[in-house]
């Protein structure tokens, strides 16, 4: 199949939009939009530091590409990686191996974050404690914890997170389904900053997950191909599920969900500001409770401790 934009040979057939695309012609497609999502979302004016979640998977990975490749001109912007380790021994050390090695090729920092060090727990010991828990209930908390207190610790000024269309239409929907406005008012990127928490942005927030995959391949981008031995407990893997299938019947069904989504989130967001936040009283993070979320579930693995006393 030849590509609709020149002579050569298409590489893809973006459903979607019903073009066929040569190599060169997808890389472009892929980086444009990227750059005017980047552009959108933050106004660099020099100064600024990002840091960059690293997994070592595609997303991520072509993230931190793809900024090295936007802001790289631009000695008055610093990129660090920084990636958590959740402490998962079949599946993390690899992605932890890819972004190092990706930061070098790009001559930028690469810090890492254990959950040992900010939970106190590897999500190993997690599940071994709490089997009957679903462990992206813990993780993501966890997770998002760490993240932000590696940012702030960096002095970073935004965090760049892989978060692609299909991630994005997916917590959509999932806020839908549970009735949470709240939370979905407060999705990402993030427009205000509040005292303890490093803006997000999302720069592959409108490329499907298949155009990234796609992208790094091309691109010789080296990336942690596997998925997280505790994925398949995840809800996220219905929602997935169901809006594959919406995609495949309806092309552009991801896209016309987040555009949705964009109109009406400043009504969301007028309906529920920027909350007040406090300092939680364990940890000392920034929560909208006394007590954070991360120190809740600490405190719920206790219980499961093998040493924990029986219950009264």
């Amino acid at each position: 199949m030849q590509c609709d934009r020149c002579d050569s040979a298409a590489v893809e057939w973006i459903r979607y939009s019903g073009e066929h695309l040569c190599r060169g012609h997808f890389v472009e497609f892929v980086e444009r939009r990227a750059k005017r999502e980047l552009h959108a979302q933050v106004d660099l004016q020099g100064g600024e530091r990002i840091a960059v979640g690293m997994s070592g998977g595609k997303d991520s990975s072509a993230t931190a590409s793809l900024l090295a490749d936007f802001l790289g001109r631009r000695r008055d912007i610093e990129l660090i990686g920084i990636t958590i380790d959740e402490g998962i021994a079949s599946y993390r050390p690899a992605g932890i191996q890819r972004a190092k090695a990706l930061c070098g090729r790009l001559g930028i920092e690469h810090r890492i974050l254990a959950y040992e060090d900010t939970a106190g727990h590897t999500m190993d010991e997690v599940v071994a404690r709490d089997p009957e828990a679903i462990p992206c209930s813990y993780c993501g908390p966890f997770r998002r914890q760490a993240l932000n207190r590696a940012a702030r610790e960096v002095e970073a000024d935004y965090v760049a997170t892989g978060l692609n269309l299909d991630d994005t239409a997916q917590s959509i929907l999932m806020n839908v389904a549970r009735g949470d406005v709240e939370k979905l008012a407060r999705l990402g990127p993030h427009e205000s900053r509040q005292p303890g928490l490093v803006p997000r942005i999302q720069p592959l927030r409108m490329i499907p997950e298949k155009e990234v995959y796609l992208y790094a391949l091309l691109q010789g981008i080296e990336f942690h191909d596997a998925t997280c031995p505790y994925a398949d407990r995840a809800q996220r893997g219905r929602f997935r599920e169901m809006l594959n299938r919406l995609e495949e019947d309806s092309p552009g069904t991801r896209h016309a969900i987040v555009r949705g989504y964009d109109q009406m989130r400043p009504l969301l967001q007028e309906a529920y500001p920027p909350a007040t936040l406090n300092a939680c009283a364990r940890c000392g993070e920034p929560t909208v409770h006394a007590v954070c979320k991360a120190c809740e579930l600490r405190d719920r693995i206790e219980k499961f401790a093998p040493d924990a006393p029986e219950p009264a």
